[in-house]
């Protein structure tokens, strides 16, 4: 199995189309599922999608646009009538934490889960998950309200431990796991056997950032810095560049510049206009700036890699 997925639930912008859904998407790590942002319609694109609810542990909200948002109350009641358990955390500005709680108490007062909300600070640079292999983290955004986005990255990985190296000096099997962290060996004789040489450079440590509505700016790369997969708005085409600053978001090509000047591996378009039929030109003006770019799409299931 995949170690991380990208699940596509939503990735139009704030006026719902035939061809596209508001944004939100589910990041499924290790058999973990955690939403992002919960545009109306998320909890039959879950269904959709063959994504079981009760697996749902974190849903993390960009801002508080309803088209990143507004799915939120009816997929929280849903849980309960499913009567779910376990803990369900929802990370979200202060703002939101007291609405949808309002929201919560008077459509599902009696939740079969433990419900809570941890609210996050548009400034960014904040923790929000993390687990043994794997932290989720905040960064700013541009947008006309507070806007952040999220930064999934996983932990650095054991070494592997060379099979005949471990045999031909005698590792017993309870020091195995240290000499995959990084430990040497030493023998009965005193002897220390570097562990270089009895191990293999551990699989690469994925990452992937998602970052929702925003204006175009430079430094946004700094903040998505070698990701192997990069999730960017690209609400227009360079035929609408003008409209787009007005109203705080980005292009292909913009999203594209980002994607180049991070190193990033992968470049994910998403959040497109309803103005548009398809988003061949979107595709088109960012491959010419950043090769390695694919399109979002409902029902997309993409692996981090």
């Amino acid at each position: 199995m995949d170690q991380m997925t990208i699940h596509i639930l939503g990735c139009g912008s704030a006026t719902p189309s035939l061809r596209h859904l508001p944004a939100c998407q589910v990041v499924e790590y290790r058999g973990r599922l955690m939403m992002v942002d919960c545009g109306e319609g998320a909890q039959l694109s879950m269904r959709r999608a063959g994504l079981q609810m009760h697996r749902l542990t974190d849903i993390f909200i960009s801002h508080l646009h309803g088209d990143h948002c507004l799915g939120l109350p009816g997929l929280l009641s849903t849980l309960s009538l499913q009567q779910t358990g376990g803990t369900l955390t929802v990370h979200t500005f202060p703002d939101g934490c007291r609405m949808f709680r309002q929201m919560v108490d008077f459509f599902a007062p009696r939740l079969s889960y433990d419900l809570r909300f941890n609210e996050i600070s548009p400034k960014g640079g904040e923790t929000l998950l993390d687990t043994p292999a794997l932290t989720v983290t905040t960064f700013p955004l541009r947008h006309r309200v507070p806007c952040v986005g999220f930064r999934f990255d996983e932990k650095p990985k054991e070494r592997h431990l060379r099979g005949d190296a471990a045999n031909f000096h005698g590792i017993p099997p309870y020091l195995r796991r240290a000499i995959k962290q990084g430990a040497d060996f030493t023998k009965p004789d005193g002897t220390v056997i570097p562990n270089e040489l009895l191990t293999l450079p551990p699989d690469p440590s994925l990452s992937y950032a998602y970052c929702s509505d925003t204006l175009y700016f430079p430094a946004l790369a700094d903040a998505v810095r070698d990701v192997t997969l990069l999730y960017h708005e690209a609400t227009y085409a360079d035929d609408n560049l003008s409209k787009a600053a007005e109203r705080f978001h980005s292009t292909a090509s913009q999203a594209a510049m980002i994607a180049r000047a991070a190193s990033a591996g992968t470049l994910l378009l998403g959040h497109f206009s309803k103005a548009y039929n398809n988003e061949n030109r979107h595709l088109a003006e960012a491959r010419a700036i950043f090769p390695s770019t694919l399109l979002a799409n409902e029902g997309l299931s993409l692996s981090v890699r």
